[in-house]
């Protein structure tokens, strides 16, 4: 059959495959929001469903694979934020969404921002272990920054009370949730940093859904605990609930009521260990007592016949006594030869049959150098007075004296030719004693 058309003829099969790869290029990677609607869940595993809005609907495959990393539950009238690429069931010649991300509107979005927020405080060290400071052993006061009306307050407050009563509490009324609250628990940070009574700062606040515990996540709070000169801890929301502040704290406690008891130290717990002390101390002074009974009874024993003891050592003493007489007799011996013999060497090296020697030779030296320098400065003088006579001959002021005369014109240039000089120039003579102004009134050349 010939083609009565310009354009080439396809096939239902072509024109599909070249649909497919259009949508596939150009739709790569798409985001869009929309309701479940016509949920169906066949043996395979796989989820097929529409997503519609007021407007359209668009058909959407969630393969079996995939639903291991799905944020929430999938269900008829959810909405839900899905990101995926766009193929053609060829068979149909219907498009549709093939979906590898899944969450319900508005936590998906705010799970974005939660990742996007801990990766970058992460990778400038916000949340490092080094950075951290060490809560106090036994803290004095503690801050709570919470709602006052919550049931986590009450929790915190039965906890401290039975673990530590004299502990002082300072309740910091911030409101939790809601617009603003994340600026309000900043400023409470801040505030209590400046006025620095607090020895710790507990961020409380009880569970609920990621939107209810979103200003824990807010950077600004993020920034006032980095900030923070005292330690912070983090108890928000259940153990299963973590937040951007959790990462930042320097402790997170997963109830406030556990963070409670990782605050305080129980009171009945630290009597019981110092009663534990005591009792060790006790029983380390006994042993000691009875270690130093047993040694006293001892020497008592040696001291029951002193006269004996003390005879031996008299005897001792005695033999001693003389051993060192006789020790330093010899040594005494030897030292008196041995200065004998110093002294003996010392008067032949006499300093003073030395010093009358060269003394006669000071004063032979003495004379030759007075002579050689009286020598030396006439001829250095009569050298001088022969400089001074040749200076003197060619010296300027000397060919003055024998009756010349420097002509100088009225701006101080000497005259070397009577060119320069015509009639009725003003000249100044300079004379060997003095001056004069005189006119040119006439010359030869």
């Amino acid at each position: 059959m010939e083609n009565p058309f310009d354009n080439r003829i396809q096939t239902v099969g072509e024109l599909t495959r070249s649909i497919r790869g259009l949508l596939e290029t150009s739709y790569s990677m798409v985001t869009v929001t929309g309701e479940i609607s016509n949920l169906r869940r066949p043996s395979s595993g796989h989820l097929y469903f529409t997503l519609k809005d007021s407007e359209a609907q668009l058909r959407a495959v969630l393969f079996k694979g995939q639903q291991r990393y799905l944020a929430c539950v999938p269900a008829d009238g959810l909405e839900v934020l899905c990101r995926g690429r766009i193929s053609v069931y060829e068979p149909r010649g219907e498009y549709q969404l093939i979906i590898d991300f899944m969450d319900g509107k508005g936590t998906g979005l705010l799970r974005i921002a939660f990742d996007r927020l801990k990766a970058k405080l992460e990778a400038e060290g916000l949340f490092d272990p080094a950075r951290k400071k060490a809560l106090p052993y036994l803290p004095r006061r503690i801050a709570l920054v919470t709602s006052p009306q919550g049931a986590a307050v009450r929790d915190f407050l039965v906890q401290a009370r039975r673990l530590s009563p004299g502990t002082a509490i300072e309740i910091v009324p911030v409101r939790v949730q809601g617009d603003g609250a994340a600026e309000e628990i900043a400023a409470a940070i801040e505030l209590l940093n400046e006025r620095g009574r607090s020895e710790v700062i507990v961020l409380c606040r009880g569970g609920g859904s990621l939107e209810d515990l979103w200003a824990f996540n807010e950077e600004v709070v993020a920034r006032a605990i980095a900030a923070s000169a005292v330690p912070v801890v983090s108890a928000v929301g259940h153990e299963v609930d973590f937040t951007i502040a959790d990462f930042v704290a320097d402790l997170r406690a997963p109830t406030p009521t556990a963070a409670a008891g990782m605050v305080l130290p129980e009171q009945r717990v630290l009597l019981a260990q110092v009663r534990e002390l005591q009792r060790q101390l006790a029983t380390a002074m006994k042993r000691q007592l009875a270690a130093a009974r047993r040694q006293l009874e001892a020497e008592q024993r040696l001291l029951r016949d002193p006269a004996r003891l003390l005879a031996g050592h008299a005897m001792r003493l005695d033999y001693l006594r003389a051993e060192l007489a006789h020790a330093l007799q010899g040594k005494l011996g030897a030292y008196r030869e041995r200065v004998n013999r110093l002294n003996h060497q010392l008067r032949r090296l006499d300093p003073r049959h030395r010093l009358l020697a060269h003394q006669g030779e000071l004063r032979e030296n003495r004379l030759r150098l007075f002579f050689l320098v009286r020598q030396l400065l006439a001829e250095r003088r009569n050298h001088l007075n022969r400089l001074l006579a040749t200076l003197d001959a060619v010296s300027p002021l000397a060919v003055l004296r024998r009756g010349y005369a420097i002509a100088r014109l009225a701006d101080g240039t000497v005259v070397r030719s009577a060119k320069q000089a015509p009639p009725d120039t003003h000249l100044r003579l300079t004379l060997h004693d003095g001056s004069l102004n005189c006119r040119v009134t006439g010359g030869e050349q």
